[in-house]
């Protein structure tokens, strides 16, 4: 496994984080048994948000953990708020944050959260009450680090003119498919592509500026959760150099695509959302690959991108 340092946040964080969306489909003992297995793998960082089972996925993984015996303060936990798929709306009130937090860790069956982001921008959000919510978190010792989700860069400043405590993450889509994050800078000023189009203010390089680790999610996911790109037929060249590069470093095809990830200097981490105990084991695999830049660029070129 590797491990990352974040700024201002956890110290050998691994940079492979368990992503817990799915956890609602395991019965008790699978969820027990896929957390032991991403903790023998080196795994110390699990993901959850409230949206996630509408709560469930915190619950079944609070009940689990507790049975693996692996002690709390070998581990971090993460957690996001701020979508409400019933109320049809996001929130980031100071009520609503507060309320989340409470009932997270009530769920999680823990005193505190290491990490807790705000999930996707609430168009209404007043960053004073952000504030107000974060100072009442931290100084309680409940939460101990912050961050966000989906977020672009004048947002997250506009935070940070309220926010006293540091934005340490920010969670977005990145994979080999959705690579926009990454290559946006390629086609500034072309005419002919609208890859040339910012959808993003710039964040990777505003992350790197300002110390905030990326958290890819789907990484290796296609569209928006359109499915996985691995051993798809519709990606035939991607798969072909995937393939070539499963060979040489004895590891899946799954494993080089994350590698892709885990090799930009941002040092980023990349969030696995199976309950596969196999193929968390191969996700995981990543971290034994180091990829030459000429393999960066051909995977790149393979998911069907060009250099201008």
């Amino acid at each position: 496994m590797k491990y990352i340092d974040v700024s201002n946040g956890p110290q050998s964080a691994s940079a492979i984080v368990m992503g817990c969306m799915r956890m609602p489909e395991l019965d008790a003992k699978q969820a027990e048994n896929i957390i032991s297995t991403a903790y023998s793998l080196g795994i110390n960082f699990f993901d959850h948000a409230t949206c996630y089972g509408y709560g469930e996925a915190e619950t079944r993984f609070g009940e689990a953990f507790a049975k693996t015996g692996i002690p709390r303060d070998k581990v971090y936990i993460q957690s996001k708020c701020g979508i409400y798929p019933k109320r049809k709306v996001f929130d980031w009130s100071k009520e609503a944050i507060l309320t989340s937090a409470d009932e997270i860790l009530s769920r999680l069956k823990t005193d505190y959260l290491d990490a807790f982001l705000l999930h996707r921008p609430d168009l209404l959000f007043e960053p004073e009450e952000v504030a107000e919510a974060f100072d009442i978190l931290y100084t309680s010792g409940k939460v101990r680090s912050f961050g966000v989700s989906n977020l672009m860069p004048m947002q997250i400043e506009l935070l940070k003119k309220y926010v006293k405590q540091p934005l340490v993450f920010d969670q977005v889509q990145l994979s080999l498919d959705q690579s926009q994050l990454i290559d946006q800078a390629l086609y500034m000023n072309n005419k002919t592509t609208d890859m040339a189009y910012s959808m993003d203010g710039s964040l990777l390089d505003y992350c790197r500026l300002n110390d905030i680790t990326i958290q890819a999610w789907s990484p290796l996911q296609y569209g928006f959760f359109k499915g996985v790109f691995v051993d798809n037929p519709d990606f035939p060249e991607l798969n072909e150099v995937l393939g070539e590069l499963a060979e040489t470093y004895v590891v899946s095809k799954t494993a080089i695509a994350i590698a892709w990830i885990l090799r930009h200097p941002a040092h980023m981490q990349a969030i696995s959302g199976t309950m596969n105990p196999v193929h968390l084991t191969e996700i995981c695999d990543a971290c034994k690959v180091n990829l030459s830049r000429e393999e960066w660029y051909r995977l790149y070129l393979a998911s069907g991108k060009f250099l201008p």
